[in-house]
């Protein structure tokens, strides 16, 4: 049994070695595309430099960009923690916006093991993992109401019709223009979380003031939202609002 699986490992070994490209860039920097795949199913490419003491390995910049590019802002402090702390895992960098490792001829092999493993993980952070998702898109309408200076009561609980107790993420109590107004936040806008929402609205309005409104923002910075899924909301007299048309209602809650 042993001797099958070390055979297995070397060809594993093997694959990984044959898979595994080089190419000369520059006079400095060689360039490595590996087998390993990223979120687009792209082969994973760094790059290497030769230096004094050894060698330095940067991802010229990828793994961020791509994650910027497609919506994914770093700019608030508990992304860049949670960034810093991922990299910090595997020993790993940030010079800017690039990810850098340096390493020594005797751990280079653990070193650039870690390092694609730091370009996996951070990929990943972000998109796949989405409780993150969902706590860091809380943290970017804190920061949204805050700025605009919308005042707002967080995490209020509403005992619905069914004895049930419902969380809602902000309460903005009425003014004389605008009667009371409540926003619940979905990170991850999927068909679960819309038909919870419905829910927990139906079950909690009766108890409220008959022109209470409920308004949903909606991520969709790093997922685009079903149409589907708006509708459901309108059904219910719920406001469904996309995060990228937040503006729209920014005099509506701030009166």
């Amino acid at each position: 049994m042993i001797d099958e699986i070390q055979s297995l490992m070397e060809q594993y070994l093997q694959w990984l070695k044959d898979k595994t490209a080089l190419k000369q860039i520059d006079k400095d920097w060689v360039q490595v595309t590996t087998p390993h795949l990223d979120r687009h199913n792209d082969c994973l490419q760094f790059y290497i430099r030769k230096e004094a003491n050894g060698f330095l390995l940067s991802d010229d910049g990828y793994i961020i960009h791509d994650l910027i590019s497609s919506g994914c802002s770093l700019d608030s402090e508990k992304r860049k923690a949670l960034l810093k702390m991922t990299l910090a895992g595997f020993g790993v960098q940030l010079d800017g916006e690039t990810l850098i490792l340096k390493a020594s001829a005797e751990n280079f092999a653990l070193k650039k093991h870690n390092f694609l493993q730091a370009m996996l993980a951070v990929n990943d952070l972000f998109y796949l993992a989405s409780p993150y998702v969902a706590n860091l898109f809380y943290e970017d309408v804190v920061q949204w109401l805050d700025h605009s200076d919308i005042r707002y009561t967080p995490n209020i609980k509403f005992t619905g019709k069914s004895g049930f107790d419902h969380m809602f993420d902000f309460v903005i109590p009425k003014s004389r223009k605008q009667p009371e107004r409540i926003l619940q936040t979905l990170g991850n806008p999927k068909k679960n979380a819309i038909e919870a929402t419905v829910f927990k609205w139906t079950d909690s309005r009766e108890n409220r003031a008959a022109n209470s409104e409920l308004f949903v923002l909606l991520n969709n910075g790093e997922t685009e939202v079903a149409a589907s899924a708006i509708d459901a909301l309108k059904n219910y007299d719920i406001e469904p609002i996309l995060w990228t048309e937040r503006s729209q209602i920014v005099e509506r809650l701030v009166a």
